[in-house]
């Protein structure tokens, strides 16, 4: 229409595009069946063909040609051909049932059956060999055994073709059974009808099961492949035949890629599933769309039926640069592979490999036309071209060889040969969109749908698991718990929904789930029956050993009195040798005192001169150093090296001085001295000294051959340096003495001669060393000589000492064997005596274990058989329980699986405890030291996670998995410790914790996890020797399988896993519950106020934990011992020890646990004084947790509040006391909580707050039940109201408030006589109900009995209130707060609650807000309407004198500039303020990684300031570390002047104007001025009757219109008027859009901006208020001096506030009040936990729509004919009379309503039952029907304007609609009514408009000649209440009916707005004559009719809204005209004006 549109792009967006010459083709499928029509205006562009379906006979003729065709009579029989004939009907008669009763619907969206369908039924037909019919089934019927296929006629062999081939095309399609056995019965009945019984039964009684893959290949003799079976298509037998088939496949498989080694069940449907497959791989053209659930082996049975069929199977590999690049590359290898190959390729692609759409754009092609466009650079297309033209030449020799034709045979190939297969999961969202987007996804291949497993399946399943699987018990129980083991599964999915319909938490169980299940219980089964099974042995043998002991203990006592007799005898042989071994001791003795002496002296000697020798060698030591240099120096030089100095004929100068030294040194020959100049560096240095004597000496001496030998030699212990002497040194001084005779000179002429060089300067130095030595040396040689002497002298006088000794010994040894002899006799008569006493103590000592022993053994039994099921119990816990609450845990473990198996006869323990079951308590104690939290939940979390066979993935929005995670992982935790998945360097990360096996965590996981891991979470290994690898990211990566570990956690509270992703994973809910978390706030609370009590009681239960695990280890080591022994129990005496020795320890590690207990017990009853502590700390978080399901931005991390609540016990006062102690703690943490939450909660929901948090307080105090919070919130929503008792009283203007007082009846037994108590005393209930403040009154017969509750006073109060005056109810919950300071426990103790300091205004100033930050810690402000931060932020910034911040608004682009002035900030320590920061949500979510990154870094000084509006998207992270504050405006007029004179108004601005006169002015305007902006904030409360559009005034107005005044009042007098203007029309003006809001804000201005408000004792308040106000207090104009003052006098202003003081009616706070009370009703009311228990029955919410829908239906009026009622018209006149053509389009109006209502009727029947697609637009439609509500379109037009009558509730709307009918249909039938229902018409203002047009008309002549743009309405008030009363139409203008009045009331009789009567919100008028005059003629009217003070224009709305337009849509106009009404002198125009009082056409039902 355009020819173009406008550019998008950033630089250029709004720039227009145009579009030349470009034609458009497109293509839709016909509207109807579900599908959407396209608009009429996009229509009409195109010229339209209808493309309908080839007729019956078409067809016939297609398809009957070609079998015709394939099936001659020359080679089939006569049935055959028969057969034949009939199947292209029979085909089409099927198709045609599909067509008409398979309709699509939204979950079957696909099931559209068109001639594609159609053709591939035939193409399998026809692609079947002729050999498979003629041999009446194919090869199997030509064998035997068990391989034999029965053979049959052709004819039949056909059907049963033809019906596999239906079965494929159409039935595989079909998305559960019912619409399977409806196929099935339909295909049944056409076999039957047109082939006959007899086939249809044999069909029936041998289903086909058609397969290629049953030749066999060709091999020779040797071995050796000849020829690849050919692929026949046949039949393939039985299932279990084609299993066997499939078997042997899958094992050629696993033996040929035992890296891709697959362990498939292949059950029932997989093996059909797969073999559909292979048939589509095998066909030409032929893909797949595989939709099934995650897990349901889908990719599995691609890859196995893509190996059967020959085909090379390809998958994408997931990286993190993936893209369509990378795409289009792959696409290229499958075409090379496919088009120029001629390969057979499968491509499988999956819906989680669709990183971008656009893949699935370039698939949908692919399938389509194959064609991609750009595919192939020219040149590879050339190549292609160019490779295939011979081969094209030879195939189609008679087409020409054009580069497009051989394209186009590449493309053939291509289509041919490669076979796409799409797995995708119908529980994705995208996934019905994607076959809007994508139709060639869905039309091109054949669908398979994988179904959810039926029962059947389940258990056939687990028959294959456990049929064969060693199970202790019967064959009765095994086939129950095989039924048990595939029922379980059902029974959780189940569970699901029920889990998903009360706790909004999506859980998915697939395929998948069910075999971690059975896998589970055969490895938990094996594991616990081997335990049990050795255990049991081990007692039995213990008990047998215990037995013969006893036995053997008798027998021992007789053999040691033999013992005794033998030890006598020896005793006495003993004492005799004894004598004689003394006189020869005593001679030894002499001689060895001898020896003694001697041997002193030789040792003193001795150590003399080892000390001399020590100093010597010390010495020696010295000159070793000179030594170790030299011969370094010999041991650098090379023999070449040599070589090279002696070959050099003409040395350098150091070369000869160093030869001369060594001649020296060894002593040969040297020239005599002759001078001689020597030269050095190239000649640069020269040195007198004289001629060297190298030639020839030096010369000889280096050319020897043995010169390194020689030099080593002299170096060497002993050689020529220690023959030295002083006059050899004294000939080598001169040479060293020279400065150039250095290594480093010499190095420079050879590296040879700089070490010879420092050897020749190492041996003086050594020769000095060595002189000072040898002197010492001679000494010392002389004093070893007299040793060795004095040694000589010893050895001799000990050889006589050694022959005295020899003799005792001789002596001593006959003594020893005597004494021995009578030891052995004594010993072992003192072992047996011994041994029987022990063995004796033994066994008595056992007799306890023999009885337990004997008990436990008896017992194993039973727990054997048991074990059965308990461990199928404990498994399903394992496999299925992670993603469920605690609630939901115990139903199922009870309720579900325990009892199923009771309900079978599985054997299973009644009260099995998983717990106790699945881990014993020493590991829970380890657990609990790592940091797990102690509750059940908890701890059975700590099972999942170590038990279960899939990687855990875990919801844990309070870090309680991840704190223990960390510590229990902590040594096996990586060296970057967590990560996340965005880190860049992630698969980095991934491999080195999978090389080195330790535990990956990966932290912050939202919705999904990256592809990349799938291969890990699937385990997907690859063997290569000994090593495994998994293929990650296209990079083989080597794992440590048995100890690399991975764990995903989320914090978000509820993600939304998807089923794939659920397959993959162990999902484990660590949300912390309240008993948990007070457990842990109990150890904090100890450790702080008792740590000496904490300390003892980690040590107690270290101690327990260690004796509890030694006790068990005893115990075993006691039976291990006791059994290990292979004899006599009594002859193994260390066995006889160690058991005593364990005995004893058992017993003392007994006397420890009991003393620990009771220890324990003692440290308990003293921390449980500090529980209530802890229990207050839980109370509080999860009321918080509450909180942010009101507002999403409510986010508080548990890390947060353990901070407050650890600061709270160093704020609280100290007491000696512990329980005053407590008191003080609780009391402090309630309040610096409360303040801290409750500066980041908007003034809406901080009562909500503290309600919250009071019930929840005295609900886990006990003192109330969750009962009675269900009847405050509820109170009798749920009372059955056609049972209930009718209301007696008419006073009780509400319905609801009789009702709650019955459901209090029944609730609460203290009110059970209420309503007859209420009948009784009905007077005083009434005064009661009717008084303005009832809560400041006695409550009628109970406010005695209330008293007398005191701990539950308050709230009995409130449920009272809140039932009867609900627009009380918040007033009252903020004195129920207030009230509850402190309750009076049943243990006697006060508990502190809450108190009047929660429910007083507080105000967070920016200075208390920035004392209380710090630089870690973003401030978030939640910004809401009229309310900017960056002022505060900036003027606290001029206050601490620091640089104004940056202020950032977000926005497009504006991320990269937040994010650097982040990092300057961090760095400099500077502020940042980011503002709207709901708009860079990008940068938000990682400003939680960029702070945690610099937080050892950032700069003191820094602080981030950010503000948000709430947005669900908002990081969760980000919320949960920040302080969160908002800025509103405070409610009440006390809290808004405080406001004022705390934030705007100082003492410097006080004394701004000087002059007595002049500054009592000033002040006293600036307090007006400052009440004025109070009031019209506060106005804004009372929503459309405050102001028509709730603007944002702010305190920038406020200071403008203080500084203007400021200023005019400097310049001279004040100008009234002018103020009035700048404040009203400029000022505040400025914000202002509606017509009647600045009428408003100027009657404000009139009335308070005005001389009189100076007057002394001037009240802004009303002078006759209709109700007292509060307290009696006087709004005074008052003068201050002092800001102190004005502060006082803010403060004593009232808490509550009257609406008159607003100067609107009592009556506008009633509408206030019920509002906001059912506001906070419906909050605290979502906050509650839902409650649990099952669903009942009955109709579905689309069953009761359905109903409803077709009661509606059946009452829409007819439609409106054009002919008819054009016709009609014109008999009333013709539509040249305006209110006739008014008419005309209201009925065109109508008419469109009611074919939209219809029509959307009719829709949503048909969607319903299933027989249209369920659009958006429908499914929004029924759950609008099912809330009762209009749906949109009925309300609303596509573009969101208004269709029909904006009602919200469908009754009031479908009312409206008969009414409007009834009015435009008598006015057409009957003629024009009386008077008119104004509500009644579309556009009111075009009936009014054309009303004036007949008046006009009327008085068009002369003399008035009326224009109609210069008429204006004229109304009056009749005396008529009622239209019925009006008998004809008046002369001039209309009647009108219908209006309301809201903000007044209207004295028919006096004809005057009076005010409303209490509790009377809206007021009928009577009938009103509306009708149009000359403006000047109406102004003379006005003037006789309304009195010097005027009419009051009352406003007049179409709704009950106020505003020209519809609130959030101006288009939709509201305003209607204004009325006339009259008014007395005292309350003029300007009292209703503030009053709001308006008309309303609609009164808001």
């Amino acid at each position: 229409e355009q020819s173009g549109f406008p550019f998008l792009d950033k630089d250029r967006r709004g720039d227009w595009k145009v579009v030349d010459d470009l034609q458009y083709l497109a293509a839709m499928g016909k509207p109807g069946g579900g599908k959407n029509d396209i608009p009429n205006r996009l229509k009409r562009q195109f010229f339209k063909f209808n493309m309908v379906l080839p007729s019956i006979v078409s067809i016939n003729d297609i398809y009957g040609q070609m079998l015709n065709g394939r099936f001659t009579k020359a080679e089939f029989d006569s049935d055959t051909m028969n057969i034949v004939k009939k199947m292209t009907q029979s085909t089409i008669h099927l198709w045609d049932l599909l067509k008409a009763k398979m309709l699509p619907t939204p979950a079957k969206f696909h099931y559209i059956f068109n001639m594609r369908d159609l053709s591939r039924v035939f193409q399998g037909i026809l692609l079947t060999p002729k050999s498979t019919i003629l041999m009446g089934g194919g090869i199997l019927t030509e064998k035997d055994g068990d391989h034999f296929y029965a053979k049959q006629e052709p004819a039949t062999t056909l059907v049963k073709l033809w019906q596999h081939e239906c079965d494929r095309v159409f039935c595989d399609k079909l998305t559960n059974y019912v619409d399977k056995d409806m196929y099935g019965g339909w295909l049944k009945d056409i076999t039957s009808h047109d082939f006959g019984e007899e086939i249809q039964s044999d069909c029936e009684s041998n289903p086909p099961f058609l397969i290629s893959c049953l030749r066999d290949d060709v091999y020779d003799e040797e071995e050796v492949l000849i020829e690849r079976a050919p692929k026949v298509y046949e039949f393939g037998g039985s299932l279990v035949q084609v299993r066997a088939t499939a078997l042997e496949f899958l094992d050629q498989h696993n033996t040929e890629f035992p890296q891709k080694k697959m362990e498939l069940v292949l059950f029932d449907d997989a093996l059909k599933h797969l073999f559909r497959i292979s048939r589509l791989i095998e066909m030409p053209r032929g893909s797949a769309l595989l939709v099934g659930v995650g897990g349901s082996g889908k990719q599995s049975l691609t890859r196995l039926a893509s190996y059967i069929s020959r085909s090379w199977c390809f998958q994408i590999v997931l990286t993190k640069s993936y893209n369509l690049a990378a795409l289009d590359e792959d696409i290229r290898g499958l075409y090379r592979s496919a088009g120029h190959k001629k390969q057979q390729t499968t491509f499988l692609f999956t819906d989680s490999e669709i990183k971008d759409e656009m893949f699935l754009e370039k698939i949908n092609t692919v399938l389509m036309t194959g064609n991609i466009p750009g595919l192939f650079a020219k040149d590879e297309m050339l190549g292609i071209i160019g490779d295939l033209q011979p081969e094209f030449a030879k195939l189609f020799p008679d087409l020409p060889e054009t580069q497009a034709n051989i394209w186009n045979y590449f493309l053939g190939n291509v289509r041919d040969n490669l076979h796409i297969v799409l797995c995708f999961s119908p529980m994705n969202k995208l996934y019905p969109i994607r076959a809007q987007k994508f139709p060639g996804l869905f039309n091109c291949p054949t669908i398979d749908f994988f179904l959810p497993w039926p029962q059947d399946a389940l258990i056939n399943v687990s028959e294959g698991f456990i049929k064969d699987f060693e199970i202790s018990c019967d064959k009765a129980e095994k086939q129950a718990l095989i039924v048990h083991m595939g029922v379980v599964h059902s029974l959780v999915v189940e569970v699901c929904d029920e889990y998903f319909s009360k706790m909004r938490r999506q859980v998915y169980q697939t395929p998948k789930s069910f075999l971690s299940f059975l896998n589970a219980y055969r490895s938990l089964y094996k594991k616990k029956l081997d335990v049990l099974v050795t255990k049991e042995a081990t007692l039995r043998l213990g008990l047998e050993k215990l037995i013969q002991g006893s036995e053997d203990v008798a027998a021992m006592k007789l053999v040691l009195a033999d013992e005794q007799v033998k030890l006598d005898k020896a005793t006495k042989e003993t004492n005799e040798m004894l004598e004689g071994l003394e006189i020869s001791s005593a001679q030894a003795q002499k001689e060895g005192d001898q020896v003694a002496v001697i041997k002193a002296n030789c040792e003193a000697d001795a150590a003399r001169i080892a000390k001399e020798k020590e100093s010597c060698e010390a010495d020696l030591a010295e000159a070793q150093p000179f030594v170790d240099m030299a011969n370094e120096a010999i041991n650098s030089i090379q023999k070449k090296d040599i070589q090279e100095i002696s070959a050099n004929k003409k040395p350098v100068d150091i070369i000869k001085l160093i030869f001369d030294v060594l001649l020296i040194l060894f002593q040969k020959t040297i020239e005599s001295c002759k001078p001689f100049q020597l030269s050095f560096s190239s000649g640069k240095i020269l040195i007198d000294f004289f001629e060297s004597s190298f030639f020839p000496h030096g010369q000889r001496l280096v050319g020897s051959s043995d010169f390194l030998a020689v030099l080593q030699a002299f170096g060497a212990e002993g050689g020529g340096k220690d023959t030295m002497n002083e006059e050899t040194v004294e000939l080598i001084m001169p040479y060293l003495d020279l400065d150039v005779y250095n290594a480093d000179v010499a190095k420079a002429a050879s590296s040879a001669a700089a070490g010879l060089c420092t050897f020749s300067g190492a041996m003086k130095s050594y020769y000095y060393a060595a002189k000072i030595v040898k002197p010492k040396l001679e000494a010392l040689s002389i004093a070893l000589g007299q040793l060795a002497e004095a040694n000589a002298n010893l050895a001799a006088a000990e050889e006589k000492l050694a022959g005295v000794q020899a003799k005792v010994a001789e002596l001593q040894e006959m003594f020893q064997n005597q004494m021995a002899e009578k030891k052995r006799i004594e010993d072992g008569a003192n072992a047996l005596s011994r041994k029987a006493q022990q063995a004796s103590e033994l066994i008595s000592g056992l007799s306890g274990e023999q009885k337990r022993w004997g008990e436990d053994a008896n017992a194993m039994v039973d727990m054997k058989h048991k074990l059965v099921g308990d461990c199928a119990v404990a498994a399903a816990f394992v496999s299925y329980c992670g993603p469920f609450n605690q609630e939901f845990r115990s139903y199922m473990l009870k309720d579900k699986f325990t009892k199923d198996c009771q309900t079978r006869g599985v054997p299973v323990s009644p009260d099995i405890e998983v717990i106790s079951f699945s881990v014993d308590q020493s590991t829970i104690a380890d657990w609990n030291m790592e940091g797990l939290p102690t509750d059940p939940l908890s701890i059975q979390n700590g099972i999942l996670i170590t038990q279960a066979s899939r990687y855990p993935l875990l919801i844990d929005p309070q870090s309680q998995a991840l704190t223990w995670i960390k510590s229990r992982e902590k040594d096996r935790t990586p060296y970057y410790g967590t990560t996340t998945l965005a880190h860049p360097k992630l698969k980095d990360q991934l491999e080195f914790a999978m090389v080195e096996g330790l535990a990956f965590i990966v932290q912050q996981v939202e919705n999904t996890i990256d592809p990349m891991f799938d291969p890990v979470l699937e385990r997907q290994y690859i063997s290569r020797g000994k090593k495994k690898f998994v293929n990650v990211s296209d990079k083989m990566m080597e794992i440590d399988v048995k100890n690399f570990t991975c764990f995903f956690i989320s914090r978000l509270p509820n993600p939304a896993f998807s089923p794939e992703l659920q397959a993959k994973t162990c999902v484990v809910d660590f949300t912390v519950t309240q008993l948990g978390l007070e457990e842990q706030l109990l150890g904090l609370v100890i450790g702080k106020e008792q740590k000496a009590l904490e300390e003892q009681l980690e040590e107690v239960l270290n101690e327990v934990n260690q004796n509890s695990k030694s006790l068990l280890a005893l115990d075993a080591s006691l039976l291990s011992r006791l059994t290990s022994n292979t004899g006599n129990l009594l002859e193994d005496e260390e066995l006889i020890e160690v058991l005593a020795t364990t005995k004893r320890k058992a017993k003392e590690v007994q006397e420890k646990l009991k003393n620990a207990a009771e220890t324990k017990k003692n440290i308990n009853e003293k921390r449980e004084q500090f529980r209530p502590v802890a229990t207050r700390g839980s109370v509080l978080y999860f009321a918080i947790v509450d909180m942010s399901g009101v507002n999403c931005m409510y986010q508080t991390s548990l890390v947060q509040f353990e901070a407050i609540f650890m600061q709270s016990m160093n704020l609280a006062e100290k007491a000696a006391l512990a329980q005053k102690r407590v008191g003080n703690i609780i009391s402090t943490m309630t309040y610096i909580c409360y303040r801290y939450i409750n500066k980041g909660l908007y003034e809406s929901d901080k009562l909500t707050f503290i309600l919250v948090v009071c019930t929840k307080i005295l609900i886990t105090a006990g003192l109330l039940s969750s009962q009675d919070m269900a009847l405050f919130l509820r109170g009798g929503a749920s009372l059955d109201r056609a049972q209930a008792p009718k209301k007696p009283f008419k006073w009780l203007t509400e319905d609801d408030a009789w009702y709650n007082a019955l459901q209090l009846s029944q609730s609460i037994k203290l009110f059970a006589n209420l309503p007859s108590d209420m009948v009784r005393n009905e007077s005083m209930w009434r005064q009661w109900y009717e008084h303005d403040e009832p809560e400041a009154i006695a409550i009628p017969d109970y406010e005695d009995k209330i008293a007398a509750l005191p701990n539950t006073a308050a709230f009995l109060k409130l449920v009272v209130v809140r039932s009867l005056r609900l627009d009380r109810t918040n007033l009252v919950g903020k004195e129920f707060v207030a009230g509850t300071e402190t309750v009076r426990l049943p243990s006697g103790v006060d508990l502190p609650v809450m108190g009047p300091t929660f429910t007083e205004p507080i105000t967070d100033t920016m200075e208390t807000i920035y004392e209380q930050s710090d630089q870690y810690t973003p401030i978030i402000f939640l910004l809401s309407k009229g309310t900017n931060p960056t002022d505060g932020v900036l003027g606290q910034a001029r206050k601490l004198k620091i640089p104004a911040p940056p202020c950032i608004s977000m926005g497009e682009g504006m991320e990269i500039v937040g994010s650097k002035a982040i990092e300057a900030g961090v760095e400099n320590g500077t502020w940042v303020m980011l503002e709207n920061c709901e708009l860079g949500l990008g940068l938000m979510i990682e400003l939680e990684e960029m702070l945690g990154k610099v937080r050892d870094t950032v700069h003191p000084g820094f602080r981030l300031w950010l503000s948000a509006l709430p947005d669900k998207d908002f990081p969760l992270g980000l919320l949960q570390m920040s302080t969160k504050c908002t800025n509103e405006p405070p409610m009440g007029l006390k809290a808004g002047l405080m406001r004022s004179y705390t934030v705007m108004v100082d003492q410097d601005k006080l004394e701004r104007i000087d002059g007595k006169a002049e500054g009592i002015m000033w002040r006293k305007l600036l307090f007006t001025l400052c009440y004025l902006h109070s009031v019209v904030q506060e106005r804004r409360k009372f929503g459309a009757l405050g102001w028509c559009i709730p603007y944002e005034y702010n305190q920038g107005d406020q200071f403008a219109c203080s500084t203007f005044l400021e200023k005019h009042l400097y310049n001279g007098p004040i100008s009234w008027p002018t103020v009035r203007y700048m404040v009203c029309d400029v000022q505040y003006g400025g914000k202002i859009t509606d017509s009647l809001d600045r009428r408003l804000f100027s009657l404000y201005a009139e009335k308070w901006l005005d001389p009189v408000v100076l007057t002394e004792g001037y009240t802004l308040q009303p002078q006759n208020p209709i109700l007292k106000i509060p307290q009696n207090f006087q709004y005074l104009v008052k003068d201050f001096l002092t800001l102190e003052e004005y502060r006082a006098y803010a403060a004593s202003f009232p808490e509550i506030d009257s609406p008159e003081c607003l100067g609107l009616h009592p009556n506008a706070d009633l509408t206030y009040r019920q509002k906001s009370a059912k506001e906070l009703l419906e909050i605290v009311g979502n906050s509650q936990p839902k409650g649990g228990g099952g669903g009942g029955g009955g109709p579905s919410k689309e069953d009761l729509v359905y109903e409803q829908a077709g009661k509606l239906h059946d009452r829409m009026p007819e439609y409106y004919v054009e002919d008819i009622y054009k016709q009609k018209i014109q008999s009333l006149g013709g539509l040249s009379v305006p209110l006739n053509m008014f008419l005309f389009q209201e009925i065109q109006r109508l008419q469109e309503v009611l074919d939209v209502v219809k029509t959307m009727l009719n829709q949503m029947r048909l969607a319903i039952k299933g027989e249209v697609v369920m659009t958006d637009e429908l499914a929004t439609g029924i759950g609008a029907l099912g809330d009762a509500r209009a749906p949109r379109p009925w309300v609303y037009s596509a573009s969101g304007t208004e269709f029909s009558w904006i009602i919200p509730m469908i009754a009031s709307w479908f009312g409206q609609l008969i009414n409007i009918d009834k009015q435009s249909r008598t006015w057409m039938e009957t003629g024009r009514p009386n008077s008119f229902w104004l509500a009644g018409f579309s556009n009111p203002a075009g009936f009014l408009t054309a009303m004036t047009q007949e008046v006009a008309r009327k008085h068009s002549k002369a003399p008035e000649y009326w224009a109609l743009d210069e008429m204006v309405y004229n109304t009056e008030g009749t005396t008529m209440k009622d239209f019925a009363n009006v008998s004809s139409a008046p002369n001039e203008g209309v009647y009108l009916h219908g209006l309301t009045m809201d903000g007044g009331a209207y004295d028919i009789k006096n004809s005057v707005i009076v005010e409303s009567v209490p509790k009377i919100l809206f007021v009928d008028l009577p009938v009103m004559l509306v009708s149009a005059a000359h403006f000047n003629i109406q102004k003379k009217k006005n003037k006789e009719d309304f009195g010097p003070q005027g009419p009051y224009m009352a406003p007049t709305y179409k709704y009950a809204v106020r505003g020209d337009g519809y609130p959030g849509n101006p288009d939709i106009k509201n305003f209607i005209f204004y009325v006339n009404l009259k008014c007395t002198p005292e309350k003029n125009p300007l009292h209703w004006g503030l009053r709001g009082l308006a008309l309303f056409c609609n009164s808001g039902n």
